[in-house]
């Protein structure tokens, strides 16, 4: 038995909170004392296979994704790609991973170690596959599936592996492994769309421990020696609300890591087991010497910043989030000490997640073309106070520390960075994924379905641009729901999906506009329905920088059917016919209500008096800015010129027309 008491399990630190940017108090693998590499060959690589060999890497790790997206069931992975893959060397330190999801790939490592830490290498055979999402012992939240494959390769080249029944046994079932060594390990993780707990969908705003938000899965083998280990699927599909998409998930998840298994066995045949192994280490030995390099163009010196979660949808309101940036020379260290204490809500973070934040806002401002590996993160040191919101301890309850709390980390890095280099500002997103999730029976079919998904909202402003329009910023990366594809799946409809206009804050560079997503409840079953809302950045709104002024925060809105027969969309903002909801919350829905998700925009970069005219017009003109909003935002008199020219040109492209 575990002690749960101990969420330092698998990645921990001593007892002063300090962790390296693996997780550990020291790190796994060959590295001395300073984190250096003390492999003596890992300069004896030309330059150009080494770079064709980091590419391929990378590669692998794409194509990965790639397969997991289009094998997988749910709309959750297949169209919103909920999902991340990466791979690891043979000492479960990261090598490459796919451009997809900050928030998993970050935090993947831990779950790598939590798995190694549960079953050693010298434990694993050839068909092996470990599946877990303990929060405390390697995972982020509960509805987030990792699943780990060791890789191993014979002198051939290869593992042996001629079917799935009969990779790596002997006649007499027993595993093979004297003449294999592990090259390493394939790994993904995906947000399934429900887990268990009190509430379909399994993100419910109203958790106060995590053993209300699902079922929790240590580091057990979901795959031995090649064959499905039916009792783990049994017991894992029988805590399930949609068992049948679960499955297909997984299988999924399993096809993506033997595509990275197949993928760098056969880059062994081409290379060798031995310029792998040495392009393994030079390629996280050149990311680490980048990043210091980067760290070290950047002025030493001590800067915070701190900002706060509107409330934890409990009791607990302006949670505030704290952090000092600290250079020195080529290393940086990030402290959370100031940080508020852990709530009883649903927004505590464990620290894998923290550290993934961190990371993603230390690569944003320093080099993003840093390779992503366990090299980047090794000049970054973590610290957090134990048992606060940023590092939460059993049996917190931590959904939405994934996804609320990670989004608040990233702003506060980002704005402690921002004091360090100004001209690499970013004015914070939206700062939410604004989490919605709608469970019940389906009357078309009679069973139990649960959707999921995240909003888009505003990017923030930079020195270079304004902010994008209606994405999906940070932390989050993945797609909307397509509505043609929630129509068909979920008895649910989209009634409206488009910018709020006068949203971005204004600056030289205005921030993103956010959206209006609003869904309707076609038909229920005799349960009605579950809806839940985790969600941010609805009292506090995004901050700009450089002079730029904040973004909306965003708002939700309720329209009950019973007293509001029309459409949705004949009114704008809440009145007596509507309900404003809280940020986190659950509601019991019935046939008709529709839910209203208003999703805050980004922050302004610089003076608004330097906006360009131009920018102003077109914003104008595209309706993304109204003349009202214009006025109290920009320079009167430009405003007034750049109305009245468009207004001429209206009139002279209807007169044109007339004629």
């Amino acid at each position: 038995m575990s002690d749960e008491s101990d969420p330092r399990a698998a990645g921990g630190t001593g007892g002063d909170g300090k962790r390296d940017g693996l997780g550990g108090s020291g790190g796994r693998g060959p590295t001395g004392g300073d984190g250096e590499r003390t492999d003596p060959d890992r300069d004896n690589i030309d330059p150009i296979t080494l770079e064709v060999l980091r590419n391929a890497f990378a590669a692998v790790a794409e194509e990965m994704n790639a397969n997991l997206v289009r094998t997988g069931y749910s709309p959750n992975i297949t169209e919103r790609k909920d999902c991340s893959c990466a791979l690891f060397d043979a000492d479960g330190e990261m090598l490459s991973q796919a451009e997809t999801m900050p928030v998993h790939l970050g935090a993947m490592p831990f779950s790598v170690a939590a798995a190694l830490e549960r079953f050693p290498p010298e434990t694993l055979s050839p068909g092996d596959a470990v599946v877990l999402n303990d929060p405390f012992r390697g995972g982020a939240h509960l509805p987030d599936l990792t699943l780990v494959t060791p890789i191993f390769v014979d002198d051939e080249g290869t593992d042996g592996a001629v079917t799935a029944d009969s990779v790596g046994r002997s006649a007499d079932d027993e595993p093979v492994t004297d003449d294999l060594e592990l090259l390493g390990f394939a790994a993904n993780r995906a947000h399934h769309a429900d887990i268990g707990g009190a509430r379909a969908g399994s993100v419910a705003a109203d958790s106060t421990e995590i053993y209300q938000e699902g079922l929790r899965i240590p580091p057990v083998k979901l795959y031995d020696g090649g064959d499905v280990v039916t009792d783990t699927v049994e017991l894992l599909l029988a805590n399930v609300r949609t068992p049948d998409e679960r499955r297909g998930d997984l299988r999924a998840q399993h096809a993506a890591n033997e595509t990275g298994r197949r993928r760098l066995l056969d880059l062994v045949g081409d290379h060798g087991v031995g310029t792998l192994r040495t392009a393994v280490d030079a390629v996280q030995d050149y990311a680490e010497k980048r990043m210091r390099a980067a760290i070290t163009d950047l002025p030493d010196g001590t800067y915070g910043y701190a900002d706060v979660l509107d409330d934890d949808g409990r009791a607990s309101e302006d949670v505030r989030i704290e952090a000092s940036v600290t250079i020195d020379g080529d290393a940086l260290t990030v402290d959370f000490d100031g940080t508020d204490a852990q709530t009883a809500g649903p927004i505590n973070a464990v620290f894998a997640v923290t550290a993934s934040a961190t990371y993603y806002a230390v690569r944003c401002v320093t080099d993003p073309e840093i390779p992503a590996n366990a090299g980047a993160y090794r000049p970054i040191e973590i610290e957090t106070p134990d048992g606060s919101v940023v590092d939460a301890e059993p049996p917190a309850a931590v959904v939405g520390g994934n996804l609320e709390t990670s989004q608040r980390v990233t702003d506060v890095v980002l704005g402690a960075l921002a004091e360090i280099a100004p001209e690499r500002a970013l004015a914070a997103g939206q700062g939410t994924m604004n989490n919605v999730t709608f469970g019940g029976i389906d009357p078309r079919t009679d069973d139990p379905y649960a959707f999921y998904e995240t909003g888009g909202g505003g990017f923030g402003a930079h020195a270079s641009g304004d902010g994008m329009d209606g994405v999906h910023v940070h932390m989050s990366n993945t797609m909307n729901t397509p509505a043609e594809v929630l129509e068909t799946a979920y008895p649910l409809s989209v009634e409206r999906y488009a910018y709020r206009p006068d949203t971005g804050g204004a600056g030289e560079f205005r921030g993103g506009l956010g959206l209006r997503r609003d869904i309707r409840v076609r038909a229920t079953g005799s349960t009605g329905v579950a809806f839940s809302l985790l969600a941010d950045r609805r009292t506090h709104a995004p901050y700009g920088v450089a002079g730029g002024e904040s973004g909306a925060p965003g708002e939700d809105v309720l329209y009950r059917a019973a007293v509001h027969q029309s459409d949705a969309d004949d009114v704008d903002g809440p009145d007596e016919r509507t309900e404003a909801l809280p940020a986190k919350c659950t509601q019991h829905l019935d046939a008709g209500d529709v839910v209203s998700i208003r999703t805050p925009g980004g922050g302004g970069y610089g003076d608004p008096a330097d906006r360009d005219p131009d920018a102003l017009r077109r914003d104008l003109a595209d309706g993304l800015l109204s003349v009202e909003s214009a006025r109290q935002a920009y320079d009167t008199d430009l405003v007034e010129r750049v109305a009245a020219d468009l207004d001429a040109t209206v009139d002279g492209d209807e007169s044109a027309q007339s004629r």
